[in-house]
């Protein structure tokens, strides 16, 4: 038996897919990264997503990944995989897989490019529900083209969306949703610089890049705020923001991977046309690294470069 969507909730990875130096997926790397996050104590793992780098996989690339995650997870924690592209039936044969494999939910950001209308957004998202029983759990970020409450409300009304990833700045609307729709439809906070807020403003878990890198330290935020310290919390997230802020300069899924690396996680490469940056600038990032670790040594970064 899987995990119910109730049950998806605190610390969750979007878990970057990780590749060999000639940029193909690297399996093997995969089954390691998911032992290591799971034994971080990570809460789920949500994959081939944005930080998953999923656009820029094939789709049989995409449900290799997802299946030797899901193998490899085994039941411990539960596996969202992003089923999210341009056009329906490519999401429906990613989605039909997810659950074929053993998967607990599906995501999907809306189709994009094209400026699709609301009816077309919906039919979407209604399709690939209707193709599967895992529930679905939009996923709503600016990078696909940000949609409104009202849009998000009458989403929630097709049988099988059960979730929203919502990565944006606007917790009052989060706050409002989560209210509105209910304590069995999950919210998640996709803001990695404001998770706690995410938190405080009533979601019931945090889907984010940076955890893959710090696990410990959003582990440490989601600890605090369970227990109402969201003083506490704030001060731990102000610290992961800087680390942030920081690395959101470059193109920092490489730099990620490196980061990760260094500390003995090998995390693999990542695809073009993402790059790390010169080996210059990597000699400051990791300077940075060494300084926040060196500021801040009551809070967890233990990944956070050697």
């Amino acid at each position: 038996m899987g995990f119910a969507i109730t049950d998806i909730k605190g610390v969750i990875p979007a878990m970057i897919t990780t590749f060999d130096k000639d940029e193909k997926v690297d399996l093997g790397r995969a089954e390691k990264l998911t032992e290591f996050l799971i034994g971080e104590g990570v809460n789920g793992l949500y994959i081939t997503g944005s930080t998953g780098e999923g656009f820029l996989m094939t789709g049989e690339e995409r449900k290799a990944y997802a299946e030797r995650v899901v193998k490899t997870a085994a039941g411990r924690v539960p596996v969202i995989v992003h089923v999210g592209d341009i056009g329906t039936r490519k999401s429906v044969e990613l989605a039909e897989h997810a659950e074929s494999i053993g998967a607990d939910a599906i995501s999907s950001v809306p189709p994009f490019y094209y400026h699709f209308s609301a009816d077309d957004i919906y039919s979407y998202y209604s399709d690939i529900s209707s193709s599967v029983s895992i529930p679905m759990v939009v996923y709503n970020i600016s990078l696909a083209g940000l949609m409104d409450s009202s849009l998000v409300r009458r989403l929630a009304s097709i049988p099988g969306v059960r979730g929203l990833k919502f990565t944006s700045r606007e917790h009052d609307d989060m706050c409002a949703l989560k209210m509105e729709l209910g304590k069995d439809f999950m919210i998640y906070s996709g803001c990695d610089e404001m998770a706690t807020q995410g938190l405080l403003a009533g979601a019931d878990g945090i889907i984010g890049s940076f955890y893959n890198m710090l696990p410990d330290t959003f582990l440490r935020i989601y600890e605090l705020a369970r227990k109402g310290d969201y003083t506490g919390a704030f001060e731990v997230q102000k610290t992961a923001t800087t680390v942030i802020k920081y690395l959101v300069k470059w193109d920092f899924f490489p730099i990620m991977k490196a980061l990760m690396t260094d500390a003995g996680i090998d995390a693999g490469y990542s695809r073009r046309p993402f790059h790390l940056p010169d080996e210059e600038t990597m000699r400051e990032i990791r300077a940075f690294c060494a300084d926040m670790k060196k500021k801040h040594p009551d809070i967890p970064m233990r990944y956070l470069g050697a």
